[in-house]
């Protein structure tokens, strides 16, 4: 058995009403960018409620990503972040929309070789799933 030490910290805020507590979470000054898939998340206003919780920070948006995000859909988003200097990613949605947040967190810091991609990262997330389903099917990204 191999030794190590795991350290994982991890503030989950959960509950109705909880979004405005997303102004003291991230951090002031931050360039963000908030991930999401289909029109779900504007026509039922959680995109429009983000946005207002997150104050006068400068927020960028990616949306479109797809069930089983496809590798050219995260790759645009992946340009976004670097285009603009974003630092934040927030995700707002499922599992999918999850699971692309954490690859483009990954990959943004590497150098176009994005298969090879096994990073850890940290990733934000107001989810409105209750499980993601990508982990019972052959698409990882992380």
């Amino acid at each position: 058995m191999l030794n190590f030490d795991f350290y994982n910290p991890t503030r989950i805020v959960f509950g109705k009403d909880r979004l405005n507590e997303l102004d003291k979470l991230v951090p002031a000054h931050a360039n963000i960018l908030v991930l999401y898939g289909g029109g779900s998340v504007k026509k039922f206003g959680a995109l429009d409620n983000v946005k207002e919780a997150l104050g006068t920070r400068k927020v960028f948006e990616f949306g479109g990503i797809e069930p089983n995000p496809a590798y050219e859909t995260l790759e645009k988003a992946i340009e976004l972040v670097r285009k603009e200097n974003i630092d934040f990613l927030l995700a707002v949605g499922g599992g999918s929309v999850i699971d692309g947040t954490k690859f483009v967190a990954a990959a943004v810091h590497l150098e176009n070789n994005y298969e090879s991609c096994s990073v850890w990262c940290r990733v934000n997330d107001t989810s409105n799933a209750s499980r993601s389903r990508a982990d019972f099917n052959n698409k990882h990204y992380t």
